[in-house]
């Protein structure tokens, strides 16, 4: 390539994409029928040292079985040619996991318009959600929420399992009072397909853990998607994520029973 080429390309920019523009189109992607536990979700991508895969796999599987994760699907991924636009190293291989945003996509078919609003940090004691204490917005930024806060470090996943406190990763979306009933109801279906994460839905106008939602909306927290990630994080195995990156149809997942 000629110099004035190399400055031309240089020149050109490219558009700046919010978090929540990716999230919107994921979710109107997603095709998933809890009734009949079928189409496709959202997922999660890992990409971790093909070395470290059975150790990361129990870990992933402890994070679900406590109930500390969106969904309790895995899709193991060893030939890269099989997958998407996500490339990792020949001694590599990659975890696919469920994405919060599969729920925010079924509320959506289902006729409820859902808004994801931020990722954030939930303090949990003695099994009990309490707040947040840290939040970033999908407006407010074009890197995922959740892969900021994990690589600061501030979970604790791992100790939640063990003692019933401490820190895991969780994000909100608000949806209209008057469509309550509703949202209940497919959170009931979830429930039975296998995607039970939802932390707390809120009363119309009240604060949700500690944070104030608009007026004639409820705020619904689900658990983060990443937290399996977090735990593996924490006991020093080294793991890339990719959040809400890929859709998979579910049935080419394993379920952790």
């Amino acid at each position: 390539m000629n110099p004035a080429n190399r400055a031309k390309n240089r020149s050109i920019k490219r558009p700046i994409i919010f978090s929540i523009s990716r999230i919107e189109n994921m979710m109107y992607q997603v095709t998933f029928d809890p009734t009949l536990q079928k189409g496709l979700i959202a997922a999660n991508v890992s990409i971790i040292n093909e070395t470290d895969l059975y150790d990361v796999l129990l870990i992933f599987r402890r994070v679900m079985q406590s109930g500390l994760a969106v969904g309790s699907y895995i899709k193991v991924i060893r030939d890269q040619s099989t997958f998407g636009q996500i490339t990792y190293g020949e001694n590599e291989c990659a975890i696919m996991t469920p994405c919060s945003i599969t729920i925010d996509g079924v509320l959506l078919k289902s006729g409820i318009p859902v808004r994801p609003v931020f990722g954030g940090i939930v303090q949990i004691e003695n099994g009990v959600p309490v707040r947040f204490t840290d939040i970033l917005t999908y407006e407010s930024t074009t890197i995922d929420p959740i892969d900021v806060l994990m690589s600061q470090d501030l979970t604790s996943v791992t100790e939640v399992i063990a003692t019933g406190s401490g820190k895991i990763l969780a994000n909100m979306r608000i949806a209209p009072m008057h469509a309550r009933e509703r949202v209940e109801g497919v959170l009931d279906m979830l429930k039975s397909a296998n995607f039970d994460s939802i932390l707390w839905v809120s009363e119309p106008n009240t604060d949700v853990l500690g944070v104030p939602i608009e007026r004639d909306h409820i705020g619904i927290v689900a658990i983060g998607g990443t937290n399996p990630m977090a735990s593996v994080q924490e006991q020093g195995i080294p793991i890339r994520t990719h959040a809400f990156s890929e859709l998979v149809d579910v049935s080419e997942m394993e379920a952790v029973v």
